[in-house]
This record gives structure tokens, C-alpha cells and sequence, in this order.
């Protein structure tokens, strides 16, 4: 069984290189998860006062400022099930994740809600620049798709 521990490295997950391949994806977003969700709660303390971890905890899942970082949790819990998954995640499954997850943490100032917050979010905190430009490099050493044949 893959350690979900999110201290552990991408060295210490067993497997194929397509389950190390999601492993270290998953590690870059929770460390991405956590620089956004600090920045949001300093914003948020800003204004409202100091919250208590039980009160982050309900902030996070029901105030509408934390709502857009349930994507990237969403994420990581699919990137979950696949490490857990019977048969194991295969190279396909994962260039598809990484694919993805670089078609989603694509920061944009006039994309999707998403796209919008993490491109502000990106203006706003050397932190958040730092842990995408470790995405960057990531979906980076992914190849490419192979074009699609002419008809």
C-alpha cells in the first residue's frame, strides 16, 4: 500500500513509475493546497480576526472565500484513489492525471473561477509562485501528446 503521509517523498512510494509519477503530483498539490489555504486564511484574519483551528477547519469547508480550494482537494482525492486502485494506476492513467492537472492549474486573469483565483492568488504571494513553478516543472518532464492522425 502507497504511504499517503503527506511528509513522505516521492522516493519512499513503491511501485511503477507511474505510481511515482502520482505520488509526486499529489505531494506538489498538497504543498500548493497548503501555501493557498494559509494566504486565505491570513486574508481572512485580516479582516475578520483571528480563527482558531476549529474554526479554520468550518471556514474551509463552508465560507465561500475558501470554496475554490475544494478543487484542488477534489483532485487529490482522485489521485488517491488511483494510487489505492486495483489494478495499479498504469503510464497512461497517469500522464492523463498530469495532463489534466496542468490543463486545471493553468493560472489565467481572465479564465474560469478557478483559473482566475490561482492567477490572482499567483500575483499576490511569493509562496503560491514558488510551489506552481514546481507544478511548472513537473507537467514539464511530462512528453507531450502524440498528434492525432490527419483524416
Amino acid at each position: 500500500m502507497v504511504p499517503l503521509d503527506p511528509r513522505s517523498r516521492p522516493g519512499d512510494v513503491g511501485g511503477s513509475p507511474a505510481r511515482q509519477k502520482l505520488f509526486t503530483l499529489r505531494l506538489a498539490l498538497l504543498r500548493l493546497h497548503k501555501v493557498l489555504l494559509d494566504m486565505e486564511r491570513r486574508e481572512y484574519e485580516r479582516v475578520h480576526g483571528r480563527a482558531t483551528a476549529g474554526e479554520l477547519f468550518r471556514l474551509v469547508i463552508d465560507h465561500p472565500q475558501f470554496a475554490w480550494l475544494h478543487n484542488i482537494s477534489e483532485f487529490v482525492v482522485r489521485l488517491d484513489e488511483m494510487l489505492e486502485a486495483e489494478p495499479p494506476a498504469t503510464p497512461g492513467d497517469a500522464h492523463t492525471m498530469i495532463a489534466l492537472a496542468a490543463k486545471i492549474f493553468t493560472p489565467s486573469d481572465n479564465g474560469d473561477g478557478f483559473q482566475k483565483l490561482y492567477y490572482d492568488a499567483i500575483q499576490r504571494d511569493p509562496l503560491v509562485v514558488m510551489e506552481h513553478a514546481e507544478l511548472a516543472r513537473l507537467f514539464a518532464q511530462e512528453p507531450p501528446d502524440p498528434p492525432t492522425p490527419a483524416r
